[in-house]
């Protein structure tokens, strides 16, 4: 799979370019200094997966995944970075990316993390994960799946997608084709106006996960 690295430190670039490109399976195939070269690169280079530090001059890695996500929808997002701020959190899932994650994780854990959201999965750091829960915590009367106009079956896989299952994954646990699974997915895309598997995830733990 392709890889693209942007942090505005070249130490970190440099590093996790060599490290990732020693696993028989990665191949960074650019590095950016910032989110607006991120960007630009997306488009020449076509990654498969973008590590995006968050403070970076020019344009920062919130704004970067935005802008991204915008113009490549297919591309997968994982934030590496320093910072367990609730706020980078929110706005970062709220902008489309599939993972969160600390730099301070060794290499072969940055490199699972890589694969786990090439597959579909959503890949976030104990910590991030724990405050993404503490976020949704403090919402109260959770409703029922059919107040949203959902069927058993359709909650059944947005219920996975909130746990971190792929799409393969959801299908042998509901013994479905990976290709029915799809489209219940955009289905529930549909039906809930959001816009991708992130934002279906963070639906279900904050409305339905009692």
């Amino acid at each position: 799979m392709k890889v693209l690295v942007a942090d505005d430190d070249a130490l970190i670039r440099d590093s996790l370019k060599i490290m990732l490109n020693l696993e028989e399976d990665i191949d960074v195939v650019g590095t950016a200094q910032n989110g607006e070269e991120a960007f630009r690169l997306c488009s020449e280079l076509n990654p498969d997966v973008v590590l995006m530090d968050i403070r970076m001059p020019v344009l920062d890695g919130v704004l970067g995944t935005k802008l991204i996500k915008q113009s490549f929808s297919k591309i997968r997002i994982i934030i590496l970075t320093t910072f367990k701020d609730d706020e980078y959190i929110k706005e970062a899932l709220k902008n489309g990316a599939e993972g969160y994650i600390l730099k301070s994780q060794p290499i072969d854990s940055i490199a699972d993390s890589i694969r786990a959201v090439y597959r579909g999965n959503t890949v976030f750091e104990k910590d991030v994960l724990n405050k993404i829960s503490n976020m949704v915590k403090n919402i109260e009367n959770k409703r029922s799946y059919k107040d949203y106009n959902l069927t058993e079956r359709e909650f059944d896989i947005l219920k996975l997608i909130g746990e971190g299952f792929s799409n393969k994954e959801i299908a042998e646990k509901l013994y479905l084709g990976e290709g029915t699974v799809r489209n219940y997915v955009t289905l529930l895309l549909d039906k809930l106006g959001l816009r991708d598997r992130t934002q279906l995830a963070i639906f279900y733990l904050k409305n339905l996960n009692k």
